[in-house]
């Protein structure tokens, strides 16, 4: 992170010129140019500045209008229009999600291993299996917000958003109560050494969540055939290509619906909430009008996304908005970017439930769209609800500023509120 704050774009499409551009009032810094060695790629920005830190999204919007196809050293080429991120969801062929050595399952595979995979991890998020969860989803909601103080300052991040998303996903996965707080624990020390790009510190935070599952395959193993009804039961007996799945591919699926789940659902609750105390008339119509809240949050989380970028590697040269990246380059699609770009999104911070579905890149596209879209739905339509019903005011205590996240976490670190 620079401790000058600016950030660096290239001036137009295809200008070769560096440039600086402001992302906030100019007059906020002063113009900069980055000096690189003759070996090294120029860099169009730095997505660590303070400047792009302090609010993320009004920093993409800005690339996405001045430099949409940009490189930086520390994500790549990242791509910050709708069409070029839907171009890279589409051509799996030429976009590669296998990233990184370690593995992934299924979202670091292509096909044809990617397929059957995918298909053993879609019979988990089934329709019926996730409307059979929405008691248990409802009373866990009902509970949290029963606890919330009332008339005085909450956090709501750390009083419901986190709370939700742990109990939501043990609940769902089948883990015990006593995994509440290491996990919460584990999702802070995995936020904070990915940010810092600490290889060490990944490895063991990596290596502690593999010990927890690791001692939920063992429960159930021994268990055998009393071993509990749920998903990861399930995992154990499951076969792929006529062999049952190895320790390390159930430890790697549970991981990706772990780290999926508990930051994203964190972060929506908190953006949610935020919105609808920013927004006092939203608010009054979505309490009167509860069957709109489905198409309202998937709109909501449009406007500010929970999950900020994705990860792809070019398999082939290509070309993208006069951009050559070359093989084996990393691209980051910005989904906090795409989801806002006004040649689809008309007036993209108004909030309107009419607009086509089938743009909304809030769960992805293509053969990696999320599997547990249904379930996230589902989640975050009953914690809303309960939250609506049970209070009649959400407000911002003056003052008291909400603190956003910052990369790679979207939504907000601190969400101070008073509800009544």
């Amino acid at each position: 992170m620079t401790a000058d704050g600016k950030l660096l774009a290239r001036g137009g499409r295809n200008d070769a010129k560096q440039q600086s551009i402001s992302i906030v009032p100019a007059e906020c810094f002063q113009e900069m140019t980055v000096k690189t060695e003759l070996t090294k790629r120029e860099q169009d920005w730095n997505p660590r500045s303070d400047l792009v830190l302090s609010n993320q999204i009004k920093a993409y919007d800005a690339m996405r209008q001045r430099c949409p196809v940009a490189y930086s050293d520390y994500l790549g080429w990242s791509l910050f229009r709708h069409e070029d991120v839907v171009r890279v969801l589409d051509d799996h062929e030429t976009f590669s999600s296998v990233v990184s050595s370690h593995l992934s399952v299924p979202s670091g595979m292509d096909p044809p291993e990617h397929t059957a995979y995918r298909k053993l991890i879609d019979r988990h998020f089934e329709p019926a299996r996730v409307e059979a969860f929405e008691p248990q989803c409802r009373a866990i909601s009902r509970d949290l917000v029963s606890r919330l103080q009332r008339n005085a300052e909450i956090d709501l991040v750390v009083d419901l958003a986190r709370l939700f998303a742990v109990r939501i996903q043990c609940a769902f996965l089948g883990w015990p109560d006593e995994l509440h707080e290491p996990l919460l624990q584990w999702v802070r020390k995995n936020h904070e050494a990915t940010l810092a790009r600490d290889v060490e510190a990944m490895a063991a935070v990596a290596l502690e969540f593999d010990g927890y599952i690791t001692a939920l395959l063992d429960a159930r193993r021994q268990a055998g055939a009393s071993a509990p009804d749920d998903i990861t039961t399930d995992l154990v007996r499951e076969k792929i290509n006529g062999r049952p799945l190895k320790d390390d591919e159930i430890v790697s699926i549970l991981r990706n619906w772990t780290v999926g789940e508990l930051g994203t659902i964190t972060a929506c609750v908190g953006i949610l909430a935020h919105y609808l105390a920013e927004h006092s008339q939203v608010q009054k119509q979505l309490r009167a009008n509860l069957d709109q809240l489905p198409a309202a949050i998937d709109e909501i989380l449009r406007i500010h996304a929970p999950l900020i970028s994705n990860r792809r590697v070019a398999h082939r040269p290509v070309e993208i908005d006069g951009r050559k990246i070359a093989a084996g380059e990393r691209i980051t699609l910005m989904w906090a970017s795409a989801n806002r770009d006004e040649a689809v999104f008309e007036n993209t911070d108004e909030l309107r439930l009419d607009r086509d579905p089938e743009q909304n890149l809030l769960y992805g596209r293509g053969i990696h769209v999320c599997p547990g879209a249904g379930l996230s739905r589902l989640e975050l339509r009953v914690i809303m609800e309960e939250l609506l019903r049970a209070t009649e005011t959400m407000a911002f205590i003056p003052g008291r500023p909400a603190t956003l996240a910052v990369y790679p976490a979207g939504g907000f670190a601190a969400l101070p509120m008073r509800i009544a």
